[in-house]
């Protein structure tokens, strides 16, 4: 009972965090368009209770057509969740007395020197830096969660230099490519739970297989046009 309840509990803080934190982003760009802050709170209440009923059940739609965390022989293609793969090794490792509290302390060490290598930086005025933080998500996610990242910035690097060959203000379409990845975010997800609907009806989570032994050729040149797109997309001159 005890694990259970003690991640009941901090599911509870962190989506209140999370709801926190989204609350005042969306303050902050309803003032920056005008928007009345009782207006706000209202449509903040309506979506925050909106959630609770619809989160629910997209969950259990995604956990009986994909399954959540290890593979299993049930679910072979299950979906990553490393935080909540955390959460629980740290759980069962507090209340059954077995938490590895040696790689915990190397861990803490190695956080430590990444800091201070990052103040060196700072105090150096290097073009690039190492925030712990940002190397502690890098260092426990999933390579395949990590290389979508990797990407992502080196996108980023590409439009900057094209920019600075331009000699345009780095932001010139800095909005395009975060309103261009904000789609694809969205989009993906929504493609996940559509596809998870026909996978429970039918119980065959291969439904959509084109090649029953693909090498994933297919889904690399899909990554690389969109990636040429996004990229495409922010350089554009209007």
């Amino acid at each position: 009972v005890g694990p259970a309840a003690a991640i009941l509990i901090g599911a509870v803080v962190c989506s209140a965090a999370a709801i926190g934190g989204d609350n005042m982003q969306d303050l902050k760009a309803g003032h920056l368009i005008g928007a009345t802050p009782k207006n706000q709170q209202i449509m903040q209440i309506i979506g925050t209770i909106s959630a609770a009923f619809v989160v629910a059940p997209i969950l259990n739609l995604l956990l009986k057509a994909y399954g959540f965390g290890p593979k299993s022989v049930e679910f072979p293609n299950s979906l990553k969740a490393p935080q909540a793969t955390l959460m629980q090794s740290v759980a069962d490792g507090v209340f059954g007395g077995n938490l590895p509290w040696k790689m915990i302390g190397i861990g803490a060490i190695i956080g430590i020197i990444i800091i201070i290598f990052d103040q060196i930086l700072y105090n150096r005025n290097a073009k690039w830096r190492t925030p712990v933080l940002a190397v502690a998500v890098g260092i426990y996610l999933p390579f395949e969660l990590s290389i979508p990242i990797f990407a992502g910035g080196l996108i980023a690097y590409f439009t900057e230099t094209y920019f600075q060959k331009q000699k345009k203000p780095a932001n010139h379409g800095e909005k395009r490519g975060l309103l261009f990845a904000s789609g694809l975010i969205t989009g993906e997800a929504l493609i996940g739970i559509l596809l998870a609907i026909p996978i429970v009806m039918t119980g065959k989570q291969d439904i959509f297989a084109i090649v029953e032994h693909s090498s994933g050729l297919l889904g690399l040149i899909g990554v690389l046009l969109v990636s040429f797109w996004m990229y495409l997309v922010v350089t554009m001159k209007k």
